[in-house]
């Protein structure tokens, strides 16, 4: 930890963003003695958890003049990992077994993690900090501070200066279609999983679903109930990849990239296997847009890249006074959100302090060295996979905060081992009783539950 050459100091920070990460950011920074104000376009707290049935007028999310849906949760949507390594770490996300209206699974659905929120949001009163309703439209630096454009319900505009901005506006809405050769004279209809709710409209159309991984593996399976044929293109498979999975509908096949697809209508995989397909999903993920913020050039996206970012949270430039909170993509998103938070929190009320700015474009620039030399596409500068836990220790260290508990990565690591090994159970099956129990042990021993459960979720294996 860098230590303070200056007094402890308060902040007025603006908060962009009142999902699971402007949360955490809020609480952090008002513990940390500075002022907050959440600005947040929705009615309610809970960013992309916030189920819509609602969807956009351009399925594929690629006209910029689109009204936008801030939603990209799907009806069927439950968590791709355990509850016990999701919640915050003082406030653990256990079943709520007295109240009947909760899901009580350990893999519980999307009602449940925004519940979850909206009970930390209580909790710790951070919905006092919010201005639902109000939609940041400019961010941009004025004489050593930060002024922040804001419209509300009412179409009214509002100019406020701020010491500091942190962004925690989330990066699912805008999607990433990956090309496909072929296919712009291709007939049929494409939608990406943004624009996903419900598999009714497939009802029995061949489907091509684009990606096998979280959304991919679950959409599939979703439209696999009403479809006629659902095929699955996986970036990840070998050329000749070709196998019928075993499930409860007998129609669904894995196969490899997509080579091609022809006005005729058929989509030609690496394989050799063609199929004459009514609809293509693609489940390709997101890119980061920050359509708001305003650095005269200083900052950019390249290839997804958000640059420049030290430790993927401050710009050098321009840092203290803008942060970013919650870009990594890694498998313990909360606890990311809560340690970068107490980062970013400690910075400015400078308790810790920064390396010179050009020192951490020294470490950036290095940093991106490494990843060209092991062959990671600039496009997964923010994907830590294998190192997030470095990552998060050092950022903890930083600020004298917590290291993250071996049982929380490990829970990750298994969960997400099942989720490939066992598309279709792995909700509902596991073998990792030793590690839940570390977990609700962890729990009492911290008083963070009144006691211990007499029993712990069991799978259905």
């Amino acid at each position: 930890m860098a230590p303070a050459q200056n007094p402890i100091s308060s902040k007025h920070v603006a908060v962009i963003g009142a999902g699971a990460s402007g949360l955490i950011a809020a609480r952090e920074l008002h513990r940390e003695g500075h002022t907050v104000v959440v600005f947040e376009r929705e009615k309610q707290v809970g960013g992309l958890w916030i189920y819509s049935p609602k969807s956009e007028s351009d399925p594929l999310g690629l006209d910029p003049t689109r009204p936008i849906v801030h939603s990209s949760v799907y009806e069927s949507l439950r968590t791709n990992l355990p509850r016990e390594c999701m919640g915050f770490r003082d406030f653990p996300f256990v079943p709520c077994v007295d109240d009947f209206s909760r899901d009580s699974r350990r893999y519980p659905s999307h009602r449940e993690v925004l519940a979850y929120l909206q009970d930390f949001a209580r909790e710790f009163k951070i919905e006092e900090m919010v201005r639902f309703e109000t939609e940041v439209v400019r961010v941009e630096p004025v004489d050593g501070k930060w002024r922040v454009r804001s419209k509300n319900s009412d179409d009214l505009s509002e100019d406020e200066i701020f010491d500091a901005v942190v962004v925690c506006s989330g990066h699912y809405t805008e999607p990433y279609v990956a090309h496909i050769p072929g296919i712009k004279s291709w007939p049929g209809k494409q939608i990406h999983s943004h624009n996903y709710r419900v598999p009714g409209p497939f009802k029995n159309e061949v489907v091509v679903v684009i990606g096998n991984f979280a959304s991919g593996a679950d959409i599939s399976r979703d439209v696999a109930k009403v479809a006629k044929e659902v095929h699955i293109a996986s970036r990840g498979s070998e050329a000749s990849t070709y196998e019928k999975l075993s499930v409860p509908t007998n129609n669904l096949w894995i196969h490899s990239e997509i080579e091609t697809a022809c006005d005729d209508g058929s989509i030609v995989f690496k394989n050799g296997k063609a199929v004459h397909a009514d609809t293509v999903v693609y489940c390709t993920g997101y890119k980061y847009k920050f359509p708001f913020l305003e650095t005269n050039g200083y900052m950019s996206i390249d290839d997804n890249r958000v640059e420049p970012l030290y430790k993927h949270v401050f710009p050098p430039a321009l840092a203290p006074g803008l942060s970013f909170v919650g870009l990594p993509g890694m498998g313990i998103q909360l606890v990311m959100f809560e340690i970068q938070s107490k980062w970013v929190a400690a910075v400015l009320s400078g308790r810790v302090t920064l390396p010179a700015p050009e020192k951490m474009m020294e470490d950036l620039i290095a940093s991106y060295a490494m990843l060209e030399a092991l062959g990671i596409p600039k496009r997964h500068t923010h994907k830590l996979g294998k190192i997030q836990s470095n990552y998060l220790d050092w950022v903890a260290e930083e600020c004298g905060c917590q290291l993250v508990e071996p049982w929380r990565t490990q829970l990750v690591d298994r969960g997400y081992g099942r989720l490939v090994s066992n598309p279709e159970n792995y909700r509902d099956e596991w073998d990792d009783d030793d590690l839940i129990k570390e977990a609700y042990e962890d729990f009492a021993s911290k008083k963070l539950i009144s006691f211990l459960p007499s029993y712990f979720p069991k799978s259905g294996r």
